[in-house]
Formats: structure tokens, C-alpha cells, sequence
């Protein structure tokens, strides 16, 4: 494996990019944080979770219209709290961040807390999450890594094609190559981030205008075909993931949140699929069974 040694030298470019290049988001700007704190930060944070930025923006300035602070959220109902996450997928985020906000009002007083170790200790946080409201909520020096600064990782100091699959070795590697300032390892964290979503991309890398790109490990090897170990997601046409969102659709859509068991997507090409989805829904939290109906959660 190349030598980190030479990575931060490409800290200057890589800094002096972003601040020219990077994408103009509602969660990057000073009123974002003034009028929402970390806490427009976390709920920013849950929503792009493998979501695309262009879907997550309406819905968060709904969300954070609707429930402006931990403490207003955690007074709604799971319900609501679902109805409100309408189509952004991956719907238990949503009663994550609902758990999240009556902890934080309850343990902190209504404050997101600025610790890792406390931040962790909340429902749905993970190692990305938290280091990403330290850094950029607080100003906190830590390593942020996500899927597209693993992958910046991976070719420009590992000379690879893709990262291999996420380990505590991608915070240390992070840690490794941060500038030492709070201020710089912020934007530090954020280029890496920005360059891996719009020019270090996983299929077609624009290496031709990348800051990096004299300094890239994989550059320099001729690009290489070193593998891909990345988990592929299974089509979502014809899936149980499909079916499990036309389902809490349908509840979202009916009128009372409820729905007979019967007339749940009586036509669905396969009624085992079906009620596979019913009862994950159920065991997730999102939907509960009363007799023959079946309702969001209360």
C-alpha cells in the first residue's frame, strides 16, 4: 500500500477545491446553523443516509418546519412521524430519529449533545453520524468517513479501484491524514466527502478535473481493475422492499392511518411477499395489527 506520508500535502488543493467547487446545500450554509443548530445537522444526516440529495432537500425543510428542535419532535407521535417521512425510503430512519429526539430531550435537556461517546449512545448513530454532528455541527476535530471518502481513500492513498468493505481501519486512516486545526479538518472532512460524491464517483470517475489527480496511488498505477467487494443491493422491482413500501403507502395514503388487513394490496402479484411485508412492517414498528385492521404505529 502507498505511503500516507504525501497526503496531506494534497491538503491545500483538495481544501482550495471545495471551497471553489462545492455544491451549494441548505445544511452547508450559516443560517442553516444558526436557526437550527446540530440539530438540523442530525436530522440532514439521517435523511441522507443512501438517500439522493435532490430528495432529501424538500423533505428536510418540511421536517425541520414541522419539528424545528429535538424536544417538538419528541411530543409527536410514531404516526406522524411516519406519515411525515412519506417516500424517502428506508422508513425506520424515521422512528430512529423520533427515539433519538425523546432521548436527547430527556437525557440532555432538548440539546443535541456535542460528545461521540453521547451521540453514539442515541438510537440510530452511528460512527458516521456522530463524528459528522462533532465536526460539522460543533466544529470538533474527528475523522468523518462515509462511502464516498472511503472511496477517495481507496484510490488516491490505497491505489484501488473501490474501497474494500467499511472497518474501524477507515476512521484510523482518516485520523491519520486530518490537519491538525479544527477549522481545516472540518473542510478537510467535507472535500473528501464532496469530491467522492460529484468528480471520484464509483462508475465514472472525472479524474481529469479531480485536485488530486497528479498525487492519486491510482492515477499513477494506470487505474487499475483491483476488484470490487462492495455488497451489491438487491433490484428493487419485484422486491420485499417494494412491496413493504406500497404497503405503509397505503397507509399513509388512508384516510384514518388504517386499513382492513383484507384490502391491503389485494391484488399483489404474490400474497406470500405480501404478508411478509405486513409482518416486517409490524416487527419494525411501522405498522401494528388490531384485529382485522392494520394502522400505523400510535
Amino acid at each position: 500500500m502507498p505511503s500516507t506520508s504525501a497526503f496531506p500535502e494534497r491538503e491545500l488543493p483538495l481544501s482550495e477545491w471545495y471551497r471553489e467547487a462545492a455544491r451549494d446545500l441548505p445544511w452547508r450554509t450559516s443560517q442553516f446553523h444558526h436557526v437550527y443548530g446540530a440539530w438540523g445537522t442530525l436530522v440532514s444526516e439521517f435523511m441522507l443516509q443512501q438517500t439522493p440529495v435532490n430528495r432529501v432537500i424538500p423533505h428536510l425543510e418540511a421536517w425541520l418546519n414541522r419539528w424545528p428542535t429535538p424536544t417538538a419532535l419528541a411530543a409527536a407521535s410514531a404516526a406522524e412521524v411516519v406519515q411525515q417521512w412519506a417516500n424517502l425510503g428506508y422508513p425506520r430512519r424515521a422512528l430512529w430519529l423520533h427515539r433519538a429526539a425523546i432521548e436527547i430531550t430527556q437525557r440532555h435537556g432538548g440539546e443535541v449533545p456535542r460528545d461521540v461517546d453521547a451521540l453514539l449512545a442515541l438510537s440510530g448513530i452511528g460512527d458516521y453520524t456522530a463524528r459528522a454532528v462533532a465536526v460539522f455541527a460543533y466544529g470538533d476535530r474527528h475523522p468523518v468517513v462515509d462511502t464516498n471518502t472511503r472511496r477517495v481513500l481507496a484510490r488516491a492513498v490505497q491505489g484501488l479501484a473501490q474501497p474494500a468493505p467499511p472497518s474501524r481501519r477507515d476512521l484510523a486512516l482518516m485520523e491519520s491524514l486530518l490537519p491538525a486545526s479544527d477549522s481545516d479538518s472540518a473542510v478537510f472532512n467535507a472535500a473528501a466527502m464532496e469530491l467522492g460524491a460529484t468528480v471520484c464517483t464509483a462508475r465514472s470517475p472525472r479524474c481529469e478535473i479531480c485536485p488530486l489527480v497528479t498525487r492519486c496511488a491510482w492515477v499513477a498505477a494506470g487505474r487499475p481493475d483491483t476488484g470490487d467487494m462492495r455488497r451489491r443491493q438487491a433490484a428493487f422491482e419485484g422486491s420485499d422492499r417494494q412491496t413493504r413500501g406500497a404497503v405503509l403507502r397505503m397507509l399513509r395514503e388512508a384516510p384514518a392511518g388504517s386499513v382492513l388487513l383484507s384490502a391491503v394490496l389485494p391484488d399483489w402479484p404474490d400474497p406470500q411477499q405480501r404478508d411478509r411485508a405486513i409482518d416486517s412492517l409490524i416487527a419494525d414498528g411501522l405498522a401494528e395489527a388490531d384485529g382485522e385492521m392494520l394502522s400505523l404505529p400510535r
